[in-house]
């Protein structure tokens, strides 16, 4: 299987995140577990983001900040991704 994504290249002023139409991501912290449910709108939405976040430009410690008032569904923990 091929997908073939388009990745926003980073500028310096910040990611651009790219959402696939009808994208659903949800993030549940429970019993020292993490748990990221998505549908696959979800899923080729964050794996366009963390390819984003890869660049060789993007700086050590940028991030990714997701919450329940811009991505993520209701009752979603936050969930921050990080690049080191």
């Amino acid at each position: 299987m091929e997908i073939k994504l388009e990745i926003p290249e980073y500028t310096g002023e910040g990611i651009i995140y790219k959402w696939e139409y009808g994208f659903e991501i949800k993030s549940i912290f429970d019993d020292g577990e993490i748990l990221i449910t998505a549908n696959r709108a979800g899923l080729i939405s964050l794996a366009k983001q963390l390819l984003t976040l890869a660049q060789e430009d993007v700086p050590a410690n940028f991030h990714l900040h997701y919450n329940s008032d811009n991505s993520l569904e209701e009752g979603s923990n936050e969930l921050i991704i990080q690049k080191i």
